[in-house]
């Protein structure tokens, strides 16, 4: 009995110490396998984004009191009762953190729209070059190499000189060059699932073309195409700063997070806060959004899960 007794005395006194081992332990095994931080860097982003309209400041009226104000310097302008801005003020007394938070809002709907029509996009061409093969496959494929030779920003340049910098000019750039990377990898997995019993079968039962296509083909490369919009979202987000810094993207005095770059960079000396929040918030998005699209990739890949 009194070898018992110390044996259970030992197992309560080493018990505490494995307790915070364990609780580590699956702590970390749970920030492995979902991305628990890029998503609540996310949600906090598409939270600024709504409640860009609570901050008390306007995104576009300038306060020449406040010119270059440092990060937590209370507002000089009397109608605003002291408000403080907490990123500091641009060059024009503007709040950075208010056009960061209305910038996101664009930078959302950039997301939403360009990477949407160019995967529909992508993927239609993906299904039917992949389906037909042959001289339509070749044809389309050529197309697409003579594409992907397009240098994007000199076209960017002077579609923006032609048509003007507008909205929809951008949305329509983004849009043109979010479609080809779906293409290969739709096509690539379509020229194997066509093979499939099954679709020979449908094509046996007299499925027409666009049943086979959508009822299919589309399900099994759904997978495929979600982990591409993920990860390709994010180089839309760059893209769109980095035509936006060259000020061809959003028209001004909208904020745009690339604009905001850009409007910074003559001031890095003395307001260095007007060009670095904006870029941390670009940084931010855009690591969540490629830390999501990984996560994605290892959870559909079933090569990856394996490992």
């Amino acid at each position: 009995m009194t070898a018992i007794n110390k044996e259970e005395e030992i197992f309560e006194v080493n018990q505490p110490s494995v307790r915070p081992h364990r609780w580590l332990s699956s702590t970390w095994s749970f920030l492995r396998d979902w991305p628990v931080i890029p998503v609540i860097i996310l949600i906090g982003l598409v939270m600024l984004a709504i409640l860009a309209d609570t901050t008390g400041f306007d995104e576009i009226k300038p306060i020449l009191r406040d010119r270059t104000a440092a990060p937590g310097a209370a507002s000089n302008d009397p109608a605003l009762n002291g408000r403080v801005h907490l990123l500091g003020a641009d060059q024009f007394g503007r709040d950075i953190l208010t056009r960061i938070m209305y910038g996101a809002r664009v930078s959302l709907i950039v997301m939403a729209i360009a990477a949407t029509s160019g995967m529909i996009v992508g993927t239609i061409y993906g299904l039917v070059a992949g389906y037909y093969g042959g001289i339509v496959d070749e044809f389309m494929m050529r197309l697409l190499d003579i594409w992907f030779a397009v240098p994007f920003l000199l076209l960017a340049l002077v579609t923006i000189i032609v048509l003007g910098q507008t909205f929809i000019v951008l949305l329509g750039l983004l849009a043109f060059l979010a479609w080809p990377p779906f293409v290969r990898n739709v096509r690539a997995e379509v020229l194997s699932l066509k093979e499939r019993e099954y679709v020979m079968a449908a094509r046996v039962a007299g499925a027409s073309t666009w049943r086979i296509l959508f009822h299919h083909l589309l399900p099994g490369v759904i997978n495929t195409i979600i982990v591409i919009a993920t990860l390709r979202v994010g180089q839309l987000i760059l893209a769109e700063a980095g035509l936006s810094y060259l000020g061809a993207g959003i028209p001004p005095p909208t904020p745009a997070w690339g604009a905001l770059v850009s409007d910074g960079r003559d001031y890095l000396n003395d307001a260095w806060w007007i060009a670095v929040f904006p870029g941390i918030a670009i940084f931010l998005l855009v690591m969540a959004l490629n830390f999501i699209g990984d996560w994605f990739r290892d959870r559909f890949d079933p090569r990856l899960r394996q490992l």
